[in-house]
């Protein structure tokens, strides 16, 4: 019986991994788990269903027998830290970095769906060591498995997989809407993952990401467009082979896998239907329409401080338009301003979580003044 900490238990990769468990009580159990403010009733709710002893909420929540509930916060800090075999955390935004850190310092294994705990604190976290990860992302996780036909020096490219979002055909994206954006063709994401995904800045983060997670410079990883989202990621290795994982785009897979690794659970998620004809696609992305992903490589060259400017000012910049602040080609136009007002200035060393905390703030400041002059 493996034990797991959700973190996040209410979004898409916590509902998710909960109805994994459900249909699994015999192989896990859950300790304990922790929610932001937008749920709080659904968060009781599982720890009912689920017997948890102890959850974290950041909003007031009514009180269910049996269940402590810690508030404020820091409560996802303090759920981290419980003694477990692994801690799911699929808290969105770069507030997911102390629950990785706390998890890490006792020692917890990290199931990690946050990719913006190394974006804005790849240093941090890596000082803890790449054994105590297994990525959770569709991409990473098809890297960590595809990586297993090889030894690591073996590896010459990784490289990403990207949808291409709902405006991959379309030339003009001036007049984009919330609603269009929010209409990816292939994957059922939260609100901020799903405009990311538009604009392709997700890839960005994932390929800051992969560098931490995999060990590899910025030059060995890459990414295409692959608008079947069935080929989730793929290793090039020196000989000249490339290995694939793949499979019907459904995040139960890459979950299953991290919460049970090294074994695999029967029928986690539906696979490719070989009965069927197949084909699928692959083509370089157009770095002119898509300036999110050359932004990110080089924030990730130049290192310290600015993957977490990038990420924080994204964050503002995807608020904004969600309320209709700002156009949607406006959000990458905010990021790399932000970045290009920081490149020389922000800290070339990150040395704990105050200074993540110190840099992203100002970031954020830096991409309200440039909403409000837009606006």
């Amino acid at each position: 019986m493996r034990e797991i900490v959700v973190l996040g238990s209410t979004g898409s990769i916590g509902v998710q991994a909960l109805e994994i468990v459900g249909a699994h009580p015999d192989k896990f159990r859950i300790v304990g788990m922790s929610a932001g403010r937008k749920n709080p009733a659904l968060l009781m709710e599982q720890a009912k269903k689920f017997n948890v002893p102890i959850v974290g909420s950041m909003a007031a929540t009514a009180q269910v027998d049996g269940v402590k509930v810690i508030d404020g916060d820091n409560s996802s800090i303090e759920i981290a830290a419980l003694p477990c075999d692994i801690v799911l955390n699929g808290i969105t935004g770069s507030i997911g970095l102390g629950p990785t850190l706390s998890a890490l310092a006792v020692g917890n294994k990290v199931a990690l769906a946050n990719k913006e705990s190394l974006v804005a604190g790849g240093d941090l976290v890596m000082k803890y060591g790449r054994d105590k990860l297994i990525p959770v992302d569709s991409e990473h996780s098809a890297i960590f498995q595809a990586m297993l036909a090889g030894k690591i020096g073996d590896i010459k490219k990784l490289i990403l997989t990207a949808s291409g979002g709902p405006f991959r055909d379309r030339a003009d994206i001036s007049d984009v809407t919330v609603a269009d954006a929010l209409n990816h063709p292939t994957w059922s994401m939260g609100e901020v993952v799903t405009i990311n995904s538009a604009t392709l800045l997700n890839k960005g983060l994932e390929i800051i990401e992969a560098h931490y997670l995999f060990g590899l410079e910025y030059e060995a990883i890459e990414a295409v467009i692959h608008p079947q989202s069935v080929v989730h990621s793929l290793v090039e290795f020196v000989d000249g082979s490339t290995i694939a994982q793949a499979s019907p785009p459904n995040m139960k897979g890459p979950i299953a896998y991290a919460l049970s690794y090294p074994e695999r659970i029967n029928n986690a998620c539906a696979p490719i239907d070989w009965s069927k004809s197949q084909s699928w696609n692959f083509s370089p992305i157009d770095n002119k329409k898509y300036p999110a992903i050359d932004l990110a490589r080089r924030c990730g060259e130049l290192g310290g401080g600015l993957p977490a400017v990038y990420n924080a000012a994204n964050e503002v910049a995807v608020a904004a338009f969600l309320a209709q602040q700002i156009k949607f080609t406006a959000i990458i136009e905010i990021v790399s301003k932000v970045v290009n007002a920081f490149n020389g200035n922000a800290p070339t060393t990150i040395r704990d979580i105050a200074d993540v905390s110190e840099i992203e703030q100002s970031a954020r400041m830096k991409a309200d003044e440039l909403i409000k002059e837009i606006a």
